[in-house]
């Protein structure tokens, strides 16, 4: 019983460090490596082009190149973008739709707008802006990760790790409580069991005993001055002869 609250902490903070390194593995494997922000292809700004896009969400990110360090406030230009579909496919649906940063060493890119595609085909993609300054600036076509779900479960082990060790803490604070010997003022304590007295030894003088009484008397009585050597020297005859 004592053990089970401490096996249950143990196992909350090796949960917890588990969903926090998954959480931080998943959410760079989504940024760096799952992430195909041109997975549709890139086109220089100004610039003109027809891509192939499938039906869904697509994004656009600004895409550029850094000789500093990059910041996470990282100065957008004005730009502008265009697609218009060929064939007689619908019209796409353009939102505004600004993200973070993401930078890896020098290069960056920027989530600007997201595109819903309503048919898979052929579409005229056009860009301009002012990128007067920026190093090969370019949008890129592509989309976000599809395993962001994952992030959520890792997010959502991490709160009942969390909840998991404090109720362990709680019920480790308990036990320990019930075990804990009391302390002498909280002890019951009891009125020591009565003893019998013991019975007072009793015991009867001889005749000897009361004649040396009788002779330290007369000798305290001679020392006193009440007595003569002769009066004490007489009552201490008689007192040996019984008289």
């Amino acid at each position: 019983m004592k053990r089970a609250p401490r096996i249950l902490i143990v196992v909350s903070i090796l949960t917890l460090v588990v969903s926090v390194l998954g959480f931080v593995a998943t959410l760079v494997l989504n940024t760096f490596v799952l992430d195909k922000f041109n997975a549709y292809g890139e086109l220089p700004i100004p610039g003109s082009t027809a891509l192939e896009l499938p039906a869904g969400e697509m994004t656009v990110s600004f895409h550029t190149v850094t000789t500093g360090r990059p910041t996470s406030g990282f100065p957008i230009p004005d730009l502008s973008f265009g697609i218009k579909p060929t064939g007689g496919l619908s019209e796409p649906t353009v939102t505004e739709n600004i993200g973070g940063t993401t930078s890896v060493n020098s290069d960056i890119r920027v989530r600007i707008w997201t595109v819903q595609i309503p048919q898979a085909g052929t579409y005229e993609v056009e860009t301009n802006g002012s990128v007067d300054g920026y190093i090969a600036p370019r949008l890129a076509f592509g989309h976000d990760s599809s395993h962001g779900w994952v992030l959520w479960i890792f997010g959502g082990l991490f709160v009942f790790a969390l909840f998991d060790l404090f109720a362990a803490l709680i019920w480790s604070a308990r036990v320990a409580k019930k075990a804990r010997p009391l302390e002498p003022d909280e002890q019951v304590t009891s009125d020591p069991p009565t003893r019998n007295p013991e019975p007072t030894a009793s015991y009867t003088p001889t005749d000897q005993g009361v004649r040396l009484e009788q002779i330290r008397q007369l000798a305290a009585l001679r020392d006193s001055g009440a007595l003569t050597e002769d009066e004490y020297t007489a009552e201490k005859r008689r007192i040996l002869d019984g008289n």
